[in-house]
């Protein structure tokens, strides 16, 4: 859920009598204080001779009320706790007062000078309940605090570190760090977020700052619009992949991919020979018949059939076999541009990627015909070309948009599914939006890997896969390969890895 939705929904809960803001509040730190001992079992053990120690940063608003019950649970447990107030008392909500007013009936909540914090204690833990949900302005004059906390942290005075939402001055919808110049924020061993995770959590530079991230539910109905992100552990239904017994090759589906010019056909192998590897049971390769020559090369299980314009095209397209077409990868942008209306004029499930989403970013007639079957891959480059208005929000400076609501706009508009690539991927339709985001994938920077991202997308589209199924499965299959050989990957090996991949999944 993004700010808006977490802030409805709460008040919502309130008003209709299912939870109140202080019983949200106990609940809340709580929770923070159980995942604390589940990360960090050594914590559990008592020493009541020499007591562990941790920092606790109170923030001004409900965050900080949070705050002050995870200082009281840790006292409770034995801590010597420090809590760092940054706020005035007076103007707490009732709930944050509450809490503010119970802990201090134990101890002293110490009031921080935010122009020079001065030196920082160091502690075994350090708990960062400053800002929450809903921040959308750099945190300037926490600035110099929230560094020193920061170099502490990386330089090891203080031992772990908890975020209480979000780390404070991570965006909730974007996860940029809200920063001034030459600031930074405190990273997070572990983030606990309330409810469902959100957006920041998973966008920019979000996940290199929230650490291991768990979702503490509160007993609140979640909106129906949550983020879900896609991962490998939780073996979403996209990745039920195995082959039904007794069904023939056209079951599972025949895709076409197109190749380009000669001299331009690796990047429309690599899709095809993807496509193979995810189960399509026949793919065929189209280059112009100049080109046929240069694909006489394994796998012999691929096949080839010359497409030289988009007469030829739309002909062998009505043959009803065919389930899915990828047409971009090394397809050059003068022949995607020309094949681009037969492709559309079909009406099948279509992969448009690289030269093809360049080639119809300047064609608005060929926009129009987008459909649901669609799924657009672009990478940030492409998107820009595609969707320029979006793309200029993205670095807006004054109100930019996240690249989660960019990826839902550009969907809508066109009417397709997007598959907008990156370190933290994001697949989008008209009505949902699917998160992929990890940070151990640096390998797959490398050239043809979206080109084998495309080919899992079309193997599974011809397989009868929804669009956002088949753009989930791909993402998880695709990551899961670069995880498994990575350092000294190419592209080449990514659809070799797929065997073993796949055979786990039926395991």
């Amino acid at each position: 859920m993004n700010a808006a939705q977490t802030r409805a929904m709460e008040s919502d809960a309130i008003a209709c009598g299912q939870a109140s803001a202080r019983g949200l509040m106990a609940s809340a730190g709580a929770a923070v204080m159980a995942a604390i001992l589940e990360a960090w079992p050594e914590f559990r053990d008592a020493r009541p001779h020499d007591p562990r120690r941790a920092i606790v940063l109170c923030g001004p608003g409900n965050n900080g009320g949070d705050g002050f019950v995870i200082a009281r649970h840790l006292a409770e447990h034995g801590w010597r706790v420090r809590v760092l107030f940054c706020g005035e008392a007076a103007r707490l909500s009732p709930e944050a007062r509450a809490a503010h007013d119970a802990w201090c009936r134990l101890a002293e909540a110490h009031p921080v000078d935010l122009a020079d914090p001065g030196p920082v204690e160091g502690a075994e833990l350090l708990v960062d309940a400053l800002f929450g949900f809903g921040l959308s302005r750099p945190v300037t004059e926490h600035q110099p605090l929230l560094t020193a906390l920061g170099r502490a942290r990386d330089e090891g005075r203080i031992t772990a570190s908890v975020a209480v939402d979000l780390p404070s001055g991570l965006c909730t919808d974007s996860g940029r760090a809200l920063v001034a110049p030459g600031g930074r924020l405190i990273p997070a061993d572990l983030t606990v977020s309330f409810h469902s995770l959100k957006p920041g959590h998973l966008l920019a530079d979000g996940p290199a700052l929230c650490g291991w991230v768990v979702v503490a539910d509160l007993g609140l109905a979640l909106p129906a619009t949550a983020i879900r992100r896609s991962l490998w552990r939780g073996r979403p239904a996209a990745l039920h992949l195995a082959k039904a017994p007794g069904a023939h090759k056209y079951d599972h589906g025949h895709a076409v991919v197109v190749a380009g010019a000669p001299g331009a056909g690796g990047a429309a192998r690599l899709a095809a020979r993807a496509a193979l590897r995810v189960g399509a049971g026949l793919v065929t390769l189209a280059p112009p018949d100049a080109a046929m020559p240069e694909h006489a090369r394994p796998p012999d299980a691929l096949m080839r059939r010359p497409v030289d314009d988009a007469t030829a095209l739309a002909e062998w397209l009505s043959d009803g076999r065919i389930r899915a077409l990828c047409l971009g990868p090394g397809c050059g942008i003068a022949r995607a541009e020309a094949l681009l209306p037969a492709a559309l004029d079909w009406g099948g499930t279509l992969v448009l990627d690289a030269d093809a989403i360049t080639a119809l970013a300047s064609r608005a007639e060929l926009r129009a015909k987008l459909h649901p079957g669609c799924v657009l891959t672009p990478h940030g480059g492409e998107f820009a070309r595609l969707c320029p208005d979006l793309a200029t929000r993205l670095t807006d400076p004054t109100a930019p948009l996240s690249r989660l609501e960019a990826a839902r706009q550009a969907a809508r508009v066109l009417g397709a599914t997007i598959l907008l690539k990156g370190p933290d991927t994001i697949i989008a339709t008209h009505d949902q939006a699917i998160i992929h985001s990890r940070l151990d994938l640096g390998w797959l920077a490398t050239a043809g890997a979206g080109d084998v991202l495309a080919g899992l997308i079309t193997g599974l589209l011809a397989r009868g896969r929804p669009a956002a199924d088949a753009c989930e499965a791909a993402v998880l299959l695709h990551a899961e390969a670069a995880h498994r050989i990575g350092p000294g990957l190419i592209a080449d090996d990514l659809p070799e890895a797929l065997p073993a991949i796949l055979r786990d999944l039926e395991g």
